[in-house]
């Protein structure tokens, strides 16, 4: 009896630690992952407007200091070059000012994430807004399938002349992600060779917790 007791003790430790270093293997893995799985959380979530997912994975006032401060040097940068030596200029800086604070404010909502996370930084013009939400398609009656509309819609329509005209359709922006740092994944968008990049900035909450703190308008 005494001999299986301590063929048991032989077999179990060995065991333990094969179970012990899957466990440190996996906590490894899935912290690796973490922010790339928060990324994709939020994506979705920004998309269907699910607002109490997305407040999970955004830090708003980080990310509304950041807006202020990256739109800010947008909006200087864009006067610099217009009204270099122009006595406008002043006046240019003013209108430019009061811009700051809408824009900050419309961006920073689940609307604005969603444009973020699609491509489609603000530039700094007046009244600018994110893109409001895909609208749902409307249910048909029942029994009035003559009511539907035809193939060749508006949209659809729409579609045809630009590719008649030559226009390719829009798009989605070429997107690469990866860490900058143990504590901040970047997400960077890039419409084409030569196009301005931007990025959405990640910073870690915790040890596996990621939220969207920043951006960076400059890419």
């Amino acid at each position: 009896m005494a001999g299986l007791v301590r063929m048991k003790g032989r077999v179990s430790r060995p065991l333990l630690i094969t179970l012990i270093v899957i466990v440190i293997i996996a906590a490894l893995g899935f912290a690796y992952a973490s922010p790339y799985i928060a990324l994709d959380r939020l994506k979705r979530a920004a998309d269907a407007r699910d607002v109490e997912t997305v407040n999970e994975y955004v830090d708003y006032p980080a990310l509304r200091e950041s807006l202020k401060l990256q739109v800010t040097g947008l909006l200087t940068r864009r006067l610099d070059v217009r009204h270099n030596g122009n006595p406008l200029a002043a006046i240019g800086a003013m209108i430019g000012v009061a811009l700051i604070g809408p824009l900050v404010d419309a961006y920073a909502t689940p609307d604005g994430v969603a444009a973020l996370l699609n491509g489609i930084p603000p530039r700094g013009e007046p009244g600018e807004r994110p893109p409001p939400p895909p609208a749902a398609p409307s249910a048909a009656p029942p029994g009035n399938s003559a009511q539907h509309p035809a193939p060749n819609s508006s949209s659809s329509n729409s579609t045809n002349n630009n590719t008649a005209n030559g226009a390719p359709p829009p798009q989605p922006p070429e997107t690469t992600a990866g860490y900058r740092g143990i504590n901040e994944f970047v997400v960077t968008y890039q419409h084409g060779v030569g196009d301005t990049r931007y990025s959405a900035i990640f910073r870690r909450q915790g040890l596996f917790n990621w939220k969207l703190s920043a951006v960076d308008l400059n890419g």
